[in-house]
């Protein structure tokens, strides 16, 4: 991920791209939408810890709808709009219609102060201005309103990216971006305070999936509508796949031949401000003595030099 670009001519994702990929996915999503049915079912967990109601939530890039099923069980949200880039996702996630729209995460038609939690489940890195969508939906959220989100983090697909790159060094002397940039985990925590979030807390996950070789993963990706939606990369050549794809089984395979792949998941939560909300004290405010909750005693620091 590339934070912060504004100029739509520097924007290094394809938003028509990654809409027509979801849309090609969307028929056999059934047999590949594993990751994002573990990952919705972590972020209602962690709804379920809050412990409050939510009477008007958003399900932001929804996908098939996986979020939406795991947060039903959790009785915490009284009414769930879902919304995707893709047409044809969204008649998978809300098949009999309800409270359904087609939205791009970049330009969000919500009115300010109008939803009382937004979530979204591995869709946000693929948005080109990530800063200005995040304070988008600070701004639609209701004061004390929560976000929470999960999105691929930086070590994704390390393995993939690697064996690409050093095959295309061979191959052609020169290597192209095959996977996303993707933000670190520190990165991430920083742009909900950029974007005014209160109480910001990020973490992350690992989840490890094992495939019979990098062809069945390229093809996962695939059916995940997660294939290259970069704009200045071009067609990977088949030397290079067959080689990359060599490099990757070498290095990553394990005793019964299958190849692991990682995947980082960041998970993001925020508040919109409320008066309500803990503070952080005032340097020098401090009711009692270190000294004292330690129970040993206060002595002055010592000078080194000579006066």
């Amino acid at each position: 991920m590339i934070a912060g670009i504004m100029d739509p001519t520097l924007a290094p994702f394809d938003r028509r791209r990654l809409r027509l990929h979801r849309d090609r996915a969307a028929p056999g999503w059934a047999q590949h939408d594993f990751l994002f049915e573990d990952v919705a079912g972590r972020l209602a967990e962690r709804v379920s810890d809050f412990a409050r109601r939510f009477e008007l939530a958003l399900d932001l890039g929804c996908h098939g709808g996986e979020l939406g099923r795991a947060l039903a069980p959790t009785g915490k949200v009284d009414r769930l709009v879902q919304s995707d880039l893709s047409t044809a996702m969204l008649r998978r996630a809300a098949p009999d219609g309800g409270l359904a729209l087609v939205a791009d995460e970049e330009f969000l038609p919500f009115a300010a102060e109008s939803l009382d939690l937004v979530m979204s489940n591995l869709s946000l890195h693929w948005v080109n201005d990530l800063p200005g969508a995040l304070l988008q939906i600070r701004h639609a959220l209701k004061p004390d309103g929560l976000f929470l989100a999960a999105m691929f983090g930086a070590g994704t697909l390390i393995e993939l990216r690697d064996a690409l790159a050093e095959a295309e060094l061979e191959i052609r002397g020169g290597a192209s971006p095959r996977v996303a940039p993707l933000p670190e985990l520190r990165d991430a925590a920083g742009l909900l305070q950029r974007a005014g979030f209160a109480l910001p807390v990020a973490d992350h996950e690992i989840i490890t999936v094992t495939y019979a070789d990098p062809f069945r993963l390229l093809a996962d990706l695939r059916g995940m509508g997660e294939a290259s939606a970069l704009v200045s990369v071009g067609a990977l050549s088949r030397p290079s796949l067959l080689r990359a794809a060599e490099l990757y089984a070498g290095r990553h395979a394990d005793a019964e031949g299958r190849i692991k792949a990682t995947f980082r998941i960041l998970f993001l939560a925020g508040w919109a401000p409320h008066e309500s909300q803990q503070k952080a004290l005032r340097p020098g405010s401090a009711k009692a003595r270190l000294a004292e909750a330690l129970g040993t005693q206060e002595r002055p620091l010592k000078s080194t030099g000579e006066d």
